[in-house]
């Protein structure tokens, strides 16, 4: 328990970077309806202070005298990292707007453009290369509307290029790409993987110490399976209901919510105030969960036809992410859980970890709401 303790400050520096819940993401949306294209490209103020000088006083706010003095920086910056060809030639980007947007986790830089290229046709390549350098999670959400056709990717540091070509794009591709994105959003997660370790310690936890071994496997699995089961509905219908449009909760007290679940849940092991069926609890918070899930999906598929496909994809990826990690966490737990030690004292010092990270979260999260709005 000492050893526990004593590692809470490196445990704090390590969740840090994990305070907002929603991932470091850039959102480009390209219309090539009509010539010249329109092209408009949002990056979180956030990210962008990791690489441009918003913060000219180090006061840790940026004002819009700030903003304003960055401007020429951010665009340049933007206009390198977002390139658009028509063939083997480079398209121009001429400036139409500059302002900010407000996504679900704070405020973006919002710059709009016209794309002017050497060929009538207009572009057929995007290249997307921002923050990569500084953030390696970072992913680029590209959205492309040319007439009836759509399309939705995304784009990291191993894939930077997109064909515009919608016909040369099929339903497989956004599927396979908003799968790959459901998992990655599910493993870097923090808080949901800390969600997910204490709902899963009751089903390691042994109660019958003479029944014969495969009995008790087994009972333990069936519990395991209720668990993830009920976390799976519930999450799934906030999050379809956020992504089709029928709910729009606000992102910030949904964060503290999902922080304070986590807490909740982890002392409910040794003072059951909810109950003792962990299954309810999944269920309940679960839904809770479903609208943090939700906090990128929506954003980009707001308004396209393609919203369903990349819904599914997304939560079929976050279920796999959900299984990849019960796949290795529940042997070792349930391999150890035999040994009293494991009750009596690794189990306690877990849940009084979670308990604080998650209560810091809360904390910070609270804090944040202001700059949210």
């Amino acid at each position: 328990m000492t050893r526990w303790l004593a590692g809470l400050p490196l445990l704090f520096a390590m969740v840090g970077p994990a305070l907002a819940h929603k991932a470091s993401d850039g959102f480009v949306y390209l219309d090539t309806t009509k010539e010249p294209s329109q092209l408009r490209i949002d990056v979180a103020l956030r990210d962008l202070a990791l690489v441009v000088p918003l913060d000219a006083n180090g006061d840790r706010q940026v004002t819009s005298d700030e903003l304003n003095r960055a401007r020429g920086d951010i665009t340049r910056y933007l206009e390198q990292g977002v390139q658009l060809k028509a063939g083997s030639q480079n398209c121009r980007l001429v400036g139409q707007d500059w302002g900010l947007s407000r996504h679900s986790d704070g405020p973006y830089a919002a710059l709009r453009y016209q794309v002017r290229c050497p060929s009538d046709a207009g572009p057929d390549q995007l290249r997307y290369d921002l923050l990569f350098e500084v953030d390696s999670l970072h992913r680029g959400l590209i959205q492309q509307t040319d007439g009836d056709q759509e399309q939705l990717a995304v784009l990291g540091p191993d894939d930077q290029i997109l064909s515009l070509d919608a016909d040369g794009r099929g339903w497989f591709s956004v599927f396979a790409d908003f799968l790959q994105q459901g998992i990655w959003h599910l493993l870097l997660g923090f808080d949901h993987l800390l969600f997910l370790l204490v709902l899963v310690l009751p089903a390691t936890l042994a109660r019958h110490q003479s029944t014969r071994e495969p009995k008790v496997l087994r009972s333990r699995l069936w519990e395991l399976a209720g668990i993830v089961s009920s976390f799976t509905v519930a999450h799934s219908i906030t999050l379809g209901m956020t992504v089709l449009g029928l709910v729009h909760p606000p992102s910030g007290p949904v964060e503290i919510i999902i922080a304070l679940s986590i807490a909740v849940t982890a002392i409910n092991l040794f003072f059951p105030i909810l109950g003792h069926r962990t299954w309810k609890i999944a269920f309940g918070f679960g839904l809770v969960h479903g609208f943090g899930f939700a906090s990128v999906l929506e954003e980009l598929t707001h308004g396209t036809s393609e919203k369903v496909l990349a819904l599914a994809g997304f939560n079929l990826g976050v279920e796999a992410g959900q299984l990849l990690i019960l796949a290795v966490i529940f042997p070792l737990l349930y391999a150890i859980s035999r040994y009293r030690l494991y009750q009596r004292a690794a189990v306690p010092a877990i849940a009084l970890v979670v308990t604080v990270i998650s209560l810091y979260w809360a904390t910070q999260r609270f804090a944040a709401l202001p700059m949210m709005s």
